[in-house]
C-alpha cells in the first residue's frame, strides 16, 4: 500500500511544516490554497467556456467574418459562372 511515510528528521530537531496538524486537521494556510486553487480553476473554467463577454465578443466576430467571406465567395462564383 501507499502508506505516507513521515519526513525524515531535520538537523536541529525541528520538523518542517506540514498541511496537518499532528491531531490531522488540516492547517489554515492548507484549506485556503485548497479553496483558492480551486477559485481560480473554476474562473479558468469559465473563462475558457466562454463565460466571459471577450470570449463571447470573439466568438461573435468570427462567426460574422466566416459568414462575410462565405458569402463573399458565393458572390464570386456568381460573378464566374459556376
Amino acid at each position: 500500500m501507499n502508506d505516507p511515510t513521515p519526513p525524515p528528521p531535520v538537523p536541529g530537531g525541528q520538523q518542517p511544516a506540514t498541511d496537518y496538524t499532528d491531531d490531522g486537521v488540516p492547517t489554515f494556510e492548507y484549506v485556503r490554497d485548497r479553496i483558492e486553487g480551486r477559485a481560480a480553476t473554476a474562473a479558468a473554467a469559465e473563462e475558457l467556456a466562454g463565460g466571459d463577454g471577450k470570449a463571447q465578443e470573439a466568438q461573435d466576430a468570427f462567426a460574422d467574418r466566416e459568414r462575410k467571406a462565405a458569402d463573399r465567395l458565393a458572390e464570386i462564383r456568381r460573378s464566374m459562372g459556376g
